[in-house]
């Protein structure tokens, strides 16, 4: 069965960076997504990007200082999180689309989700 799991959140202060990784396992040739969520709200959309890695997408407020990659090899997709701002702490969760076209900003495009991983920055 497909699962995501992500790590590589933690506590970090304003200005600082973090690495966060998803590992999937059950499914391959997907578009994955990052999302950012906050308690009592909705997902937000963080980046997102295709199976062979030739679109990326990110969120107006992230773009500069996120990078999201992957390593197929290793069926892991990767958010790299620099000058890190307060309002970037949530919990970020990875999605795995199935479908072939493109539509990575809503969150119904995806058919699976991790459980997230925290993400806490200090001023």
């Amino acid at each position: 069965q497909v699962q995501l799991v992500e790590s590589g959140g933690g506590l970090v202060q304003a200005g600082g960076s973090l690495r966060l990784s998803c590992a999937a396992s059950g499914l391959s040739n997907y578009n994955m997504g990052w999302f950012r969520q906050t308690p009592g709200k909705e997902r937000e959309f963080v980046a997102a990007i295709t199976a062979n890695s030739a679109i990326t997408s990110y969120v107006d407020s992230m773009k500069g200082r996120f990078t999201i990659s992957r390593d197929n090899a290793k069926n892991t997709v990767y958010l790299q999180m620099n000058s890190l701002k307060t309002e970037d702490t949530g919990v970020y969760r990875c999605a795995a689309a199935r479908y072939g076209y493109y539509s990575p900003r809503s969150p119904t495009y995806y058919n699976y989700w991790g459980q997230g991983t925290q993400v806490t920055v200090s001023s």
